[in-house]
């Protein structure tokens, strides 16, 4: 394992590099085949939670790439008798970066187009999602050894527009579903004080909408007592900016005009949007370099390498759980329901009875199951579990299929999203970069990123507005 986490690392078009990634191949090649007697992944969280690591692992080598700390380490560890090189061009920088990420978001790519129409676990190309990862393992290396052979002036120009853009849409599409988060948890709540009178859910959401409230405050608080010292114009503007429209999005929510037209918006879900704005404000200022002398964490913690590498791992953590996140909430971005079931009758003129013979026993109890479900008399999770009988619905270690009855998420726009990471992994690791440094990199710690969390709060706030001021503006569409 250790040699196929090395191998981006050495991607050396000579002779020897391929000779060795041919050895690698036979080796992932032995792996794939145990894995394949150990079965598909039946857990759609577990399939899940393998592409998370793999887009962190990518991450990670991406970040060793920036600086020759990494190949430095990795010819010390072979007695410098390997001499890194890639065709006499350095191997690590600006275009090392984007080669590797350029190879992930083109694994990702082509899966995306594979899955396009799935709708459960039934269709055989479910299991290029949930299986086969021993293949999929080698195509990816496969891909950073060959994005090597591509000339530097692609990924030049790969980088400043294509990858720019796809980073840009990645964390739009991020404070999209924040906004979407919001009015959903508090939504939910409200239901469920409703249906039940529940004094706890009653309790939770009071509670953390106060909380919330209480963490946006204090942190605005901190940041005014340590980052926003005289001379510090960039972070005061930034502090202050989030207090006031904190203020203003939290007045607007519980205006009555906004109340007639959304009876649901209210102090809840401007605490989580408020919250989150605030920390990435935070951020901002915490990570922005200290050639001004506003960020004393900076002076605090020094230059490690263990806080830099602890900092860029939680980094690289962080992005690969948003991804994931981003990329299976299906409901914000296509308006479909998590198990894609379908009605009977749901035509004019539809009867919704089984007007066609069945081909087998299994389609006949399907029928019956589905009927039943769309009359009401079973919850829609019982097409979940009819195929319990069924040899393909055990992966043989007692786990069961939870997407026979309908994938838990859209497979191509989880593919997307994961490539849109991508660029946004390359565009955060490659801007200014520090072509003299020698050590490890940091990561975000450029005035870039700290702008870019600055305008993304104000994004945020500016959709979350919009959501409530949208049924004003607008009755005829978003009426009931």
């Amino acid at each position: 394992m250790g040699a196929l986490l090395s191998l981006p690392l050495m991607a050396v078009p000579s002779m020897g590099t391929l000779m060795s990634f041919g050895a690698s191949c036979c080796g992932a090649a032995a792996c794939s085949a145990i894995c394949n007697q150990c079965g598909i992944f039946k857990s759609s969280m577990a399939t899940r939670i393998a592409y998370a690591f793999l887009l962190l692992v990518n991450s990670i080598i991406s970040w060793l790439m920036l600086t020759p700390w990494a190949l430095k380490k990795l010819e010390h560890l072979t007695l410098d008798y390997v001499n890194i090189s890639c065709q006499g061009k350095q191997c690590y920088g600006y275009v090392a970066v984007q080669r590797v990420n350029f190879a992930l978001g083109l694994f990702h790519l082509i899966l995306s187009v594979l899955l396009l129409g799935v709708k459960s676990s039934r269709d055989g190309r479910a299991a290029l999602q949930n299986g086969y990862w021993g293949p999929k393992l080698i195509v990816w290396l496969a891909f950073v050894v060959l994005t090597f052979f591509i000339p530097e002036t692609f990924f030049q120009v790969w980088g400043q527009y294509i990858a720019l853009a796809g980073a840009m849409l990645f964390v739009l599409l991020g404070l999209i579903l924040l906004v979407d988060l919001a009015h959903t948890w508090a939504e939910y709540c409200l239901e469920k004080i409703e249906e039940n009178d529940s004094r706890a859910w009653r309790v939770l959401l009071i509670g953390s909408t106060l909380g919330m409230f209480t963490a946006s405050f204090a942190m605005t608080i901190i940041m005014y007592i340590f980052f926003a010292q005289s001379g510090c114009a960039m972070n005061q503007a930034a502090i202050t900016v989030n207090l006031i429209v904190l203020l203003i999005i939290t007045a607007v929510s519980v205006h009555p005009m906004v109340q007639e037209y959304n009876p649901k918006a209210g102090l809840a879900q401007a605490a989580m949007v408020s919250v989150y704005c605030t920390y990435l404000t935070m951020s901002a200022v915490s990570m922005e370099p200290d050639d001004r002398h506003c960020n004393p964490l900076i002076r605090a913690g020094g230059t490690r390498t263990a806080s830099i590498v602890l900092g860029a791992i939680v980094t690289m953590l962080t992005i690969a759980y948003t991804t994931t996140r981003a990329a299976t909430q299906g409901i914000a971005l296509n308006g479909n329901s998590s198990h894609a079931y379908s009605k009977l009758g749901d035509e004019e003129g539809e009867h919704g009875l089984v007007d066609q013979q069945p081909t087998s026993r299994r389609e006949m109890r399907a029928e019956a199951l589905r009927a039943a479900v769309e009359a009401g008399s079973l919850p829609a999770n019982a097409l979940d579990d009819s195929d319990d009988d069924d040899d393909d619905s055990d992966d043989g270690r007692g786990g069961k299929d939870d997407e026979r009855g309908g994938t838990q998420y859209n497979y191509a726009l989880f593919h997307v999203i994961f490539l849109l990471a991508t660029t946004w992994v390359a565009t955060l690791l490659t801007q200014n970069i520090d072509y003299e440094a020698t050590g490890v990199a940091t990561v975000g710690r450029t005035y870039w990123a700290s702008w870019v969390k600055i305008v993304s709060s104000w994004v945020c706030y500016a959709i979350y507005s919009w959501s409530l001021m949208a049924p004003v503006v607008l009755p005829g569409r978003f009426g009931n």
